[in-house]
């Protein structure tokens, strides 16, 4: 179990960091009265299940 646990949290951290770079990428932004405004129209749901992912990782790794 702590073997599955440990390539879950690989795959997690991967997924997070793979899916975060591509989230922030997908952002525009537009000036309204003088103010710079971000628009994110990214699709955050692969980096919520990367980071479930990593965090059962996590769990199962440390159980002994």
């Amino acid at each position: 179990m702590k073997i599955f646990g440990i390539l879950l949290l690989v795959l997690g951290a991967i997924g997070c960091i793979v899916f975060g770079i591509q989230a922030a990428q997908d952002s525009e932004s537009f000036s309204f009265l003088g103010i710079d405004v971000a628009v994110s129209s990214a699709n955050w749901t692969p980096l919520i299940v990367s980071g479930v992912v990593l965090i059962i990782g996590v769990i199962l790794s440390r159980k002994k």
